[in-house]
């Protein structure tokens, strides 16, 4: 029965989005209805309300609607939906602007005299136009308006220039910043916590053992890495289109004529060009940037975003008039004072110590004074001009109010579908498939194509997302990113704008264009730009870098990166640094051997003995390199004669998992049908044959694993074991082998702050002989607060830590302290004596030994990777790998 509701389900969403009926409404409607008719269907006849779904009832169901609910409208670290009315703002305001107009008529009369350089100049203006507004519907209209017929007096072909425009219109939902992309990090950051509670079963029931190692986990996403993600494959895309005009107006010219500019093209028009490019690129530089470089959250560049279209606008509404540029120029001085400043000197005014602290301060309230009253200033003009703040304002809460409650709708659609067992369903279809993880995503790749034709993107990206994104994103064959997948979902749900009978962007442009251009001509025209997509999307396939490593890329390099020693990095670490021992092994080698050779006997024994053998460790990297290269060649060896009967074995697995939770369903289907209608005889008999014909197919399917099966996975254990565990050696060896070094390095950089305590010790003893107990007793603690950060200063800190407790009571012994005291005075000589040596002869040949070493021996202990570290493991990162051998 939960089948059958599950239909109901999908019938009422379908028929009421065929109808015409708002998506806002459509999705949580029909979520409702099938929920209410599988409650009151299974309270009649079973006397049970869950009786007829899968997973809860329509309690559970109810309480994750209020709990989606109150994650969308209140949970306000959700960044990545409030960013949305931000761009959204921004987008409106930069087309009601008439900027786009400009670029428009600019562009084309840049690249008119080029083969195609018409059609070449709309995709070129397209992509701005997507990295500044992202609005489909804005962007194509007016290319539409503006474009269209130009390129038809210059004897455009009507589908070249009506596929130009119509394709390049919709480069806004890749290229970021885009309402697709965040919306898919939404979702996919859901999906994610899913994924990962289904490969953590998948682990257990392969292994036995509940704890996935790190390295296994599934990667989430954000906003801020899909517009990372996305920028590379939104570029390809971009001069897929450009090569492709092209190369069709090299074969045939009079297809796409090349046009001349009318005008002179004279300091005039140069500065013309410049006044309509510079300002967009500068924000989309400047939003972009402010992401990529980690400067700035997808929030805070939303905001930048939204303020900067603002002050562009009101120069732009009132263009010839006085004082036109004056809110602009006033807005880009206190800027660029505001970065001088706080790049110049530590504003604090939390910290001001001095007249020149105030000076800075007053200069800087000024210049955040002067950039309030020029957008203050602009605010005004576009409120007075023509209305454009109220009606951009209106338009951007119509626009996110939409976004939003497709949201909650979709989320409630969805718990509904998992509720009467779809989310199972389409596993158990997905997981039976021949051909792996590439046969799942190719069918799922087609299926959102397929739906592209009928449904919207958002409603593609919240339905259909939630269900699919948590399959793929767990399977270990192919061990996806989060930020991949959405990216290839972007890119594909592009072409649902293009794809007749409801692309948008077809509608959009039919309504603008002239009666001469037939709408046979508009889906013509967009069938080469829907195959160009297509192909993008089989290059970004093909190469995941293209998607992954500028997010890994930015997150290595940033201010949060995470250390070397990570358990993420290990691999990729490896491959690099076990590169390194390669081309610097003798290097390092006499390096280790020069060290050896000093006079360690001005070292205490304890650091005599914890340097010597840290270097017994530097020597015997080598040799757990070998041994480690060693075990990973025997397991490569054995791989591939495994992973065939890995493969099949868990294919059989799979089967049999599934066929688990058909049975399990069964027996609690026959449970109830037993307690609710005991005299239902022949449904009984009817559900006890259905089970005992699943034992028996679960019989056969066990049946069906090789004998050789259990020898085989034992084996492939060990040798990754041993692995493992060579891994795990050679990263204890090479730990030891620096961290004594960096100890002791700071040991001997901290001794002259240990030298300048000689004084303050000196000052307590007649401190300690005449002062009262509490006053002693503070300038004991003052002096261990500056002694503690010290390294190695516990054998001089614990006597005056002992002469502290005898100022607790009243009756100090003030000749005990004064023993004290001087033992600590005496433990401070004998440090000095030994650390001053040690700087004089030991420090700069330490010191050489530590800038060999640091990046190959002692790479896993630094505080971060070095920039040409980063960019390489982030190259490695980049890249898919198959872990699934391990489950």
């Amino acid at each position: 029965m939960e089948l059958f509701f599950l239909l109901v389900l999908i019938l009422l969403m379908v028929a009421a989005l065929a109808s015409g009926y708002p998506v806002a409404f459509a999705l949580p409607g029909s979520a409702i209805i099938a929920i209410a008719l599988a409650g009151f269907t299974g309270y009649l006849f079973e006397g049970d309300t869950s009786a007829y779904f899968a997973h809860g009832g329509p309690y559970q169901w109810l309480s994750a609607g209020v709990t989606n609910f109150r994650g969308i409208y209140w949970e306000a670290e959700r960044d990545t939906l409030i960013a949305i009315p931000l761009f959204v703002f921004m987008g409106i305001m930069l087309e009601r602007s008439k900027i786009a107009e400009d670029l428009l008529v600019t562009m084309a009369q840049l690249f008119g005299p080029i083969p195609g350089g018409l059609g070449i100049s709309v995709v070129a203006v397209g992509a701005l136009l997507a990295a500044t507004t992202g609005i489909v519907g804005a962007t194509v209209i007016a290319m539409g308006l503006i474009s269209l017929p130009v390129m038809l007096r210059n004897n455009y072909s009507k589908t070249l220039a009506t596929g130009t425009i119509a394709a390049s219109g919709t480069l806004g939902q890749i290229i970021p910043p885009s309402i697709v992309l965040i919306i898919l990090a939404d979702q996919l950051s859901n999906a994610t916590d899913q994924a990962l509670t289904l490969r953590k079963a998948d682990y257990k029931a392969a292994t036995g053992e509940s704890f996935l190692p790190p390295e296994f986990g599934v990667t989430s996403t954000s906003a801020g890495d899909m517009f990372l993600g996305a920028l590379l494959p939104g570029l390809v895309l971009v001069a897929m289109y450009i090569v492709y005009i092209l190369i069709l107006a090299l074969i045939s010219p009079r297809n796409a004529p090349p046009v001349h500019h009318g005008g002179k093209l004279d300091t005039q028009f140069v500065l013309r060009v410049l006044l309509v490019l510079v300002p967009p690129l500068t924000l989309i530089i400047v939003v972009l940037g402010s992401i990529l470089l980690g400067i700035a959250t997808v929030n805070q560049a939303g905001a930048i975003g939204a303020v900067g279209a603002m002050i562009m606008a009101g120069y732009r509404l009132a263009q010839g008039k006085e004082h036109a540029f004056t809110p602009a120029i006033l807005a880009v001085v206190s800027i660029a004072a505001v970065l001088f400043l706080i790049n110049t000197y530590d504003i604090n005014v939390k910290a001001i110590a001095d007249t020149e602290d105030r000076v800075v301060v007053a200069i800087a309230t000024l210049a955040v004074s002067v950039f309030l009253v020029a957008m203050i200033w602009s605010g005004w003009r576009i409120y007075k001009i023509d209305k454009t703040l109220e009606y951009v304002m209106v338009e951007t809460a119509k626009t996110t109010s939409l976004v939003f409650i497709i949201l909650l709708g979709a989320a409630m659609l969805t718990s509904a579908f998992r509720a009467f067992g779809g989310e199972d369903l389409v596993r158990e279809h997905l997981s039976g498939l021949p051909g792996g993880f590439i046969a799942k995503f190719i069918l799922v790749m087609a299926v959102i194509f397929v739906l592209g034709f009928f449904l919207d993107f958002i409603e593609i990206a919240v339905v259909v997302v939630p269900i699919i994104a948590p399959i793929l994103l767990a399977d270990p064959s192919a061990n996806i990113t989060a930020v991949w997948l959405g990216v290839m979902i972007g890119v594909n749900i592009q072409t649902s704008f293009l794809t007749p009978p409801f692309g948008f962007a077809l509608f959009y442009l039919r309504g603008v264009a002239p009666p001469e251009v037939r709408t046979l001509h508009i889906y013509r025209g967009v069938i080469p730009f829907i195959l160009l997509q297509l192909g993008a999307l089989a290059v970004v396939g093909a190469f995941p870098p293209l998607v992954n490593y500028l997010p890994n890329r930015v997150y290595l390099s940033s201010e949060t990166a995470p250390p070397p020693i990570n358990p993420r990095l290990q691999s990729c670490l490896e491959t690099w640094v076990f590169t390194s021992y390669e081309e610097r092994g003798d290097e390092l080698r006499v390096a280790i051997e020069k060290i050896a050779t000093q006079d360690l006997s001005i070292l205490p024994k304890k650091w005599q003995t914890e340097l010597s053998e840290a270097l017994d460790s530097a020597r015997a990297t080598f040799d757990h390199v070998d041994k480690v290269k060693a075990a990973e060649a025997a397991v490569a060896a054995f791989v591939p004669a495994y992973r065939q009967l890995h493969d099949e074995v868990r294919s059989h697995r799979i089967n049999i998992a599934n066929l688990e939770r058909d049975l399990e369903n069964l027996n609690n289907d026959l449970g109830r049908l037993q307690r609710t209608r005991p005299d239902d005889i022949a449904d009984i008999q009817a559900l006890e044959r259905e089970i005992a014909a699943l034992e028996a197919e679960m019989k056969e399917e066990k049946a069906l694993i090789p004998s050789t099966w259990e020898e085989s996975r034992k084996r492939y254990r060990e040798l990754a074991e041993a692995e493992k565990k060579a891994r795990t050696a050679y990263r204890r060896n090479v730990d030891s082998a620096y961290e004594k070094i960096g100890e002791l390095r700071m040991i001997l950089e901290r001794a002259d702050e240990l030298a300048a305590l000689s004084s303050s010790l000196a000052d307590l003893a007649p401190v300690l002989a005449t002062a009262p107990a509490e006053e002693a007793s503070e300038a004991i603690k003052a002096v261990q607060e500056v002694l503690r950060p010290i390294p190695e200063s516990n054998a001089i800190n614990s006597p005056m830590s002992k002469a502290r407790r005898l100022f607790r009571g009243d009756d100090a012994d003030r000749e005990q302290a004064a023993t004290l005291l001087a033992e600590a005075r005496e433990k401070l000589a004998e440090e000095m004596a030994w650390r001053q040596a040690a700087v004089a002869t030991l420090g700069p040949q330490l010191q050489e030994y530590d800038e060999t070493i640091r990046d190959t021996i002692g790479v896993r202990l630094q505080e971060r990777l070095s920039p040409d570290q980063a960019a390489d493991i982030a190259a490695c990162l980049s890249h898919h790998r198959d872990i699934s051998l391990d489950f």
